[in-house]
């Protein structure tokens, strides 16, 4: 790439501020913990994130070449069976993503043909489930024909709720000035934006981590940007900046619609439509935003739902070593879709998807569990990330390990700054098991917390015995190729 068309810092920034951040992260983690999450966002940007897009640049620098993301910096830097199971966790971890999404399609449909959010609530959650479990293994068949078209209508959309999310923001502040519209939330003074750092506080940090996390999809342009060690770093610091803005900003506008100390239940599963409701009042133009942003949203979440069925699936598949994968699974159709594959993901999401509403019976409570357990499965991917750049700081110069940038010269401080990254994720999984809703300890508390500890540990267990069944598998097919040719 000529220097003149090589990236710049802000060019960086823009790219990586798409990638990451959206306004569900909003809603999200002011509906978990209302104002006080100004404070926390603050925090988990200068103690998490900041270092995490930096440790990102340093581990794409020094891998600029390495086709399969993590999976390549853990086999890089260790061994070839925990780079599989870095690309297992890569794709495992999207099962619960995948199984949301089709609650996340018939609410924006909701709100766009009736301009609320009866359509959840109008019916019981076992049948909604069942409607999504329809509409899962529809875009799994269509994922199988091609997502190229899918792939473009969700880049206009996602482009589209980006610039709503920011449009969002500057109305709202702006609007009880411009509009003379009411603040929700009674006496806000800095009290209210201190949080109390109890065990409750601790348990709602996955939905920030998860807010903050996937800046590992930056590494791929840190060779097309124009001097990486100066511009890369002030294009993380830029980006961390911006997201920041957007995050207090945001959790301040929502201050201002919704009243912090009475948060609706349902903010989590309706709460942008509210927002983008209320926006459309109190501007005079009644529902138009809202059925923008639904329109717009929808076709988002049926774009990320085709494209998370076969890009995480085809990680798995061709980047990690063929001793841990059974040759079936990676067998490819007439199209060229690993066919096998799309049968494990269609079983697990299924189960994911029908089992959870035996249980728990309020859709809006279902919709909050799933999202609950992505905000601690979807980490587990970070934590490789932090791991390969401890290893990257233990086995650099015995290997030969060079970068055009580096986050921290010493090895001592990266493999210090790594191990906290690691560590914080870590913690933030394991209490973000706890339910946010329902009384403890009642029955549907206890199906919950069962469910978020269970899931986890089947993932694992998962990733475990695939490596088994490939060699028992691959070793048949091997002697009845070798019977064939004699």
């Amino acid at each position: 790439m000529s220097e003149t068309k090589k990236l710049n810092w802000y060019n960086l920034a823009l790219m990586a501020f798409v990638m990451v951040w959206g306004f569900g992260n909003v809603v999200n983690n002011f509906a978990n913990q209302g104002l006080t999450v100004v404070v926390s966002w603050i925090l988990i940007f200068a103690l998490y994130f900041v270092p995490y897009a930096l440790i990102v640049g340093e581990l794409g620098s020094t891998f600029k070449d390495g086709a399969g993301g993590v999976s390549s910096w853990i086999k890089s830097t260790t061994t070839k069976r925990l780079a599989y199971f870095a690309g297992w966790t890569y794709w495992v971890v999207h099962i619960p993503y995948l199984a949301q999404k089709p609650q996340g399609i018939l609410t924006a449909l909701g709100w766009v043909l009736r301009q609320n959010g009866s359509l959840m609530s109008d019916y019981s959650a076992l049948t909604i489930q069942l409607v999504c479990l329809v509409i899962f293994l529809v875009f799994l068949w269509i994922a199988s024909k091609g997502v190229s078209t899918l792939k473009a209508i969700g880049t206009v959309a996602g482009t589209a709720m980006f610039v709503m999310s920011l449009l969002y923001v500057l109305l709202m502040i702006s609007a009880p000035a411009i509009r003379g519209v009411h603040i929700a939330t009674p006496n806000m003074s800095l009290k209210s934006f201190v949080p109390t750092f109890d065990f409750k506080y601790f348990t709602t940090l996955s939905m920030l981590v998860f807010a903050v996390g996937g800046a590992e999809k930056i590494s791929p342009y840190i060779h097309d940007t124009e001097n990486p060690t100066k511009n890369f770093p002030k294009g993380m610091i830029a980006l961390a900046i911006m997201v920041a803005a957007c995050a207090i900003l945001g959790s301040i506008a929502m201050g201002m619609m919704f009243d912090a100390n009475n948060i609706p239940d349902d903010l989590m599963l309706n709460g942008a439509y509210y927002a983008f409701q209320k926006l459309g009042q109190f501007y005079g133009l009644g529902n138009i935003l809202l059925i923008i942003y639904a329109i717009a949203n929808m076709a988002a979440q049926i774009s990320a739902l085709a494209f998370s069925i076969d890009a995480p699936l085809k990680v798995l598949l061709s980047d990690s070593d063929k001793e841990f994968i059974p040759r079936k699974l990676a067998k490819l159709n007439a199209n060229g879709t690993p066919i096998n594959g799309y049968i494990m993901t269609a079983v697990l999401v299924g189960l994911l998807i029908v089992i959870p509403a035996l249980g728990i019976g309020n859709m809006n409570e279902l919709f909050k569990w799933l999202l609950n357990l992505n905000s601690v499965v979807m980490p587990m991917r970070y934590l490789w990330v932090f791991f390969a750049y401890v290893m990257l700081k233990q086995h650099a110069k015995a290997r030969g390990l060079k970068s055009d940038y580096k986050f921290l010269k010493s090895d001592l401080a990266g493999k210090i700054v790594g191990w906290w990254c690691f560590i914080f994720t870590a913690f933030a999984c394991i209490l973000g098991v706890v339910p946010k809703q329902g009384v403890p300890f009642s029955s549907g508390w206890n199906f919950q917390i069962a469910l978020n500890i269970i899931t986890p540990f089947v993932f694992i267990a998962l990733g475990l015995l695939l490596p088994a069944l490939a060699k028992r598998s691959n070793n048949k097919l091997d002697a009845s190729d070798d019977n064939q040719a004699m």
